[in-house]
């Protein structure tokens, strides 16, 4: 077996990196080789105690990234066409093949195989700094230079992946490094598919089925900006092509985030992708999505747990009640202000038409309020995804002290709980945002309004669609068969707002049903509540086209 690798351990001994014809011929050698070594993991199971061959693509790898650095300490991008730079650009064209090849051969010869992994794994720091150097911005236009980088970035990957100690190692190193040599970033910022798929892949690999290690991910400067280059990512690649490179990359990528948050580490990098002086991140909306996502995804009879037995929602349902609680009161001082109420003074009275008279629509927004809206859309989603998988209360007894519909009734923000801010918000969303009915605006009064065209930060904008809806959805699965939310809901006037919400309203989707299923939840076995109801007398009715006419 040792006769396959001998052309090159044997060229390794004559090998000159400053010879041309030495580079050429050594590329070439290694060609052969590296298509019979990915044909059978038994050949390279038998190179394991070759020496001579470790030690000679040591030699290869060592004075390949000096040969590049060098090149690069001394480049001089305004020096005229001469023969020397002519050489000297076909000089660089022989180590990038040569690069390529060797990266092919490394990727093959420890794929599967640990003691290899071994024995190879000292080319690391020698791989990295060729990642480095082939990803700088030099290069990001350089087809050439960005296939280099992409096996580069394979060889990385197999060089670790399955064996844990090499992982421990290299992820711990990767970690703590300065922040200008942290080449995963650099490779997640790649324009090419399948260089992201091989970094994502890594990153994968390095932090599968180890808390330690998604600890780190979330927790450190480096993990972090790695994290922030992955969110980045999955937004680009959300509409990417099924079967196409870019959808694969979506898919590991999403991978990254499950093994986040089945670890219940969610909230440790949520909280750090926070900016100061800002309510939420794209990135923190970003995560939102993902986490939402997931949840739907992992719905199940029973609660998930952590590998370590923990509740897995065990401090992702606080990170989700302070959200919510931070979110709402900036929408309501938010709304308050456009609509120039005061905080001091008490929002309109519901009645059976509508919350009050006629306001004139927001003649400023606060510019951060879509995006406050869709990130609450999001949080209110997630808590209706947990408290709905807590009704099967015998299997979350098991790990969870107190199930998810109790919790969030008894999280609390200035003396106020879910419930009372979240019906606050709704009376105010009922006075900023019209319905949408036929396609036009209809304020509290019954009467479409005419108003410019949707904007992307204004009240009509995608940025506030379903928030009613799901507010509203939320309140219902809070009260139900709980008489102490019932009675918080009445005595906040949520009884009348949600009687107010059940229209029709094209910027909310089945709003009607789920308000009818929360007035339900409200009025089940609650007699006062039962009793507002009937002591209010309708002032007149909806039309069937969704408008108000006075009785």
């Amino acid at each position: 077996m040792f006769d396959l690798v001998r052309p090159f351990t044997d060229a390794c001994t004559r090998f000159d990196i400053a010879s041309q014809k030495s580079v050429v011929s050594v590329a070439a050698i290694l060609e052969p080789i590296t298509a019979k070594l990915a044909e059978s993991k038994a050949q390279r199971e038998r190179l394991s105690d070759n020496e001579a061959l470790w030690a000679g693509l040591r030699k290869v790898w060592r004075d390949l990234s000096r040969a590049q650095l060098t090149f690069w300490d001394n480049d001089d991008s305004d020096d005229d066409e001469t023969d020397d730079s002519y050489t000297e650009k076909l000089r660089q064209q022989g180590l990038r093949k040569l690069c390529v090849n060797v990266a092919r051969f490394t990727r093959n010869i420890v794929a599967g195989v640990p003691r290899n992994q071994s024995q190879a794994y000292a080319n690391e720091v020698y791989i990295r700094r060729l990642l480095h150097y082939y990803t700088s911005w030099s290069f990001m236009e350089d087809d050439e230079a960005i296939l280099v980088a992409r096996v580069l970035s394979q060889a990385l990957a197999n060089l670790v992946t399955g064996n844990d100690l090499l992982v421990a190692d290299l992820w711990t190193t990767y970690m703590s490094l300065p922040e200008d040599q942290v080449v995963l970033i650099r490779l997640l910022s790649s324009r090419d598919p399948r260089t992201l798929v091989a970094a994502l892949v890594l990153i994968l690999n390095c932090i599968d089925g180890s808390r330690t290690r998604i600890k780190i991910l979330t927790r450190t400067v480096n993990g972090v900006r790695i994290c922030i280059s992955l969110l980045d990512n999955m937004v680009q690649l959300y509409d990417a092509d099924d079967a196409s490179e870019e959808a694969r990359a979506f898919d590991v990528g999403y991978e990254i985030f499950t093994r986040i948050m089945a670890v219940d580490l969610v909230p440790s990098l949520f909280s750090r992708l926070s900016i100061p002086g800002e309510i939420i991140t794209p990135h923190q909306t970003t995560l939102l999505k993902l986490v939402d996502s997931y949840l739907q995804a992992s719905r199940m009879s029973s609660v998930p747990t952590t590998p370590q037995g923990t509740p897995l929602y065990g401090k992702l349902r606080p990170m989700l009640s302070k959200t919510f609680f931070a979110l709402s009161t900036y929408a309501q001082h938010a709304i308050r202000t456009s609509l120039d109420i005061p905080a001091s003074t008490p929002l309109p009275k519901a009645t059976s038409k509508g919350n009050g008279g006629d306001l004139e629509p927001p003649s400023t927004l606060d510019v951060m309020l879509p995006k406050v809206s869709e990130a609450l859309v999001l949080v209110t989603q997630c808590i209706v995804t947990i408290t709905l998988e807590s009704a099967d209360e015998e299997a979350y007894a098991v790990v969870l002290e107190q199930n998810s519909q109790e919790f969030f009734n008894e999280a609390t923000f200035a003396d106020q709980g879910i419930v009372e801010s979240l019906i606050e918000l709704l009376c105010l969303l009922e006075l900023f945002l019209p319905r949408i009915n036929f396609g036009k605006p209809v304020r509290p009064s019954g009467k479409a309004t005419h108003t410019k065209s949707p904007s992307q930060d204004g009240p009509d904008g995608p940025g506030f669609a379903y928030l009613k809806r799901d507010l509203v959805r939320l309140l219902g699965i809070l009260c139900h068969g709980v008489k102490t939310i019932q009675d918080r809901a009445r005595l906040c006037g949520g009884i009348e707002v949600v009687m107010n919400l059940c229209v029709i309203d094209e910027r909310n989707p089945y709003l009607r049903e789920h308000a009818i299923f929360t007035l339900h939840n409200l009025l089940e076995d609650n007699p006062e509540n039962q009793a507002v109801v009937k002591a209010i007398q309708p002032a007149g009715r909806w039309t069937e086209d969704g408008v108000w006419q006075e009785a």
